[in-house]
């Protein structure tokens, strides 16, 4: 997942993109340490979806302009919209079910 250090850039690709997931954490944080490779890894199924990056506590401009203020935060945008927001403490399965739910959803043919 690329890291993201400019709103103006993460701003574009939540508009260009279909499905945008933004992970915001720090390398302080012990949640952060064991959630990152899991989402990292359960993103991969996930073709479609742009994954990045926000390191909140090198990016607090960020974080504040998305409303974040604890991590980690899991947001994922369909179509420039907020469409799932996880908090801290995340189910990966709970979040997994809702990202092929939009998924199917999105990508039906």
């Amino acid at each position: 997942m690329e890291i993201i250090t400019s709103y103006e850039k993460l701003q574009e690709l939540i508009e260009k993109n279909d499905m945008v997931l933004v992970y915001f954490g720090i390398d302080d944080c012990g949640v952060c340490k064991s959630m990152k490779p899991k989402v990292e890894n359960m993103i991969k199924r996930y073709p479609n979806i742009h994954a990045v990056i926000v390191k909140a506590d090198k990016s607090p401009s960020i974080s504040a302009r998305f409303n974040v203020f604890t991590v980690p935060v899991i947001l994922l945008y369909i179509e420039g919209k907020e469409t799932i927001r996880e908090v801290r403490i995340i189910s990966l399965d709970n979040l997994e079910q809702k990202i092929t739910r939009y998924c199917q959803i999105f990508y039906v043919q």
